[in-house]
């Protein structure tokens, strides 16, 4: 009895193949229609085809052993977290979507309820001591981009005084190419974007959500949740919300899944085992005041996919991304706490007991500096010495047990 090793793979145009990850340690693969505009419906044409692909991958004529076992991630249509007319639309070709994954075998499908944004870095290559590359969030920097580069109405009355006087110092003594490549990692994050926003484009995305108050969004998510996970139960889908990268407001817009609060009110939202909630270390880590423990211990039972990094945090708040051995996440005790869980899950014969994780990013080591990474965070090389970290740690937690 194990975890189920997993690894992210982008698709074809990933500089990582499936021959690469036959070799790297995992066997479930994390995989998205990249393809599919969001909200369209993923049908089953194309995800048996995809999953053939990955499910039927022969190195030397012999099967390498790999499956699809992870959705990430079945995007959510903006309409719905705006809560539009048009929402029910959305809704239901979501709903035909998990049908089509279930039809194929597929059972767990992570989503995220971030508005504009999925995630935000500011720094995509931000060296460490040892030469390695990582990502990294400047706290001065957001607040540059967001004061005197996107030039948002109002802006200034989110940020303290101090932090304005920061990010003027940044902004002076930041050099065209470095405003340039903070506003191309910033805009990065976007999610069914293929090509990088303009800024004008991005202030109209941000404008949607102007009256849209947290309240509101939790609304809009409970609405979602109680459309959707009905389905989710006939289907056997567990569906998992990813929380909140990084786990607080950015650019004037309210963030939901960032706290234990919010996934307590998500949990509550719909009674059900298939809502539930991917465990990621790393965006929760980066929040001082998140309990990592308590919220994993909290909703273990609920947990249906875990993604394993740390980041370490800085005075201000700034963070980057940590080795999977250092950081202010502690992986080897949420590692135990996870291995515990799949124990539980197995002696009362639950079908998911082998909890899907991921190393979730990785530092460009070695070989991988010279390479062009299309997907930032997602280098083979670094990956592959998180997973064997993980891998490890689990090996001599299950020892020790």
């Amino acid at each position: 009895m194990s975890l189920l090793p997993s690894w992210r793979w982008y698709g074809p145009n990933d500089s990582c193949s499936l021959s690469d990850i036959a070799q790297v340690g995992a066997s479930g693969i994390v995989h998205a229609l990249h393809h599919i505009p969001v909200g369209n419906v993923w049908t089953d044409e194309e995800i048996r085809a995809r999953k053939s692909l990955i499910n039927k991958h022969k190195i030397n004529g012999l099967n390498a052993g790999l499956t699809w076992e992870v959705v990430e991630s079945l995007n959510v249509h903006n309409d719905i977290k705006l809560g539009f007319d048009s929402k029910d639309k959305w809704i239901s070709f979501y709903i035909d979507s998990l049908y089509n994954l279930s039809k194929n075998g597929i059972h767990t499908v992570c989503y995220n309820f971030m508005p504009v944004l999925d995630w935000t870095r500011t720094n995509l290559q931000y060296t460490l001591a040892n030469g390695a590359k990582t990502l990294r969030f400047e706290k001065s920097a957001v607040a540059a981009f967001d004061l005197f580069i996107l030039k948002r109405k109002g802006s200034e009355k989110d940020y303290a005084s101090e932090d304005i006087l920061k990010a003027e110092q940044w902004f002076a003594i930041a050099s065209d190419n470095e405003k340039l490549a903070l506003e191309r990692a910033i805009l990065q994050g976007v999610p069914g974007s293929k090509e990088l926003l303009t800024i004008e484009e991005f202030k109209i995305l941000l404008s949607e959500y102007d009256d849209v108050s947290t309240e509101q969004l939790r609304a809009n998510l409970k609405y979602f949740l109680q459309s959707v996970i009905p389905y989710c139960e006939k289907l056997g889908i567990n569906l998992c919300v990813h929380p909140d990268d990084p786990p607080f407001s950015l650019f004037g817009i309210p963030r939901i899944v960032s706290t234990f609060d919010d996934i307590e009110f998500i949990m509550k939202s719909v009674q059900s085992n298939n809502n539930g909630l991917t465990f990621c270390a790393g965006s929760f880590s980066a929040s001082k005041s998140n309990d990592l423990e308590k919220i994993l211990t909290t909703f273990a039972d609920r947990i249906h996919f875990a993604h394993l990094r740390s980041v370490e945090v800085e005075t201000d708040g700034s963070f980057y991304e940590a080795s999977h051995l250092d950081g202010r996440a502690d992986l080897f005790n949420l590692l135990k706490l996870l291995v515990l869980e799949s124990n539980r899950r197995g002696q009362v014969d639950r079908a998911d007991y082998r909890i899907p994780f991921r190393p979730d990013h990785g530092h460009q080591l070695l070989d991988d500096l010279t390479k062009s990474i299309p997907f930032h965070g997602y280098s083979t090389i670094g990956r592959m010495k998180g997973l064997a970290e993980l891998r490890g740690m689990e090996t001599a937690i299950r020892r020790m047990l």
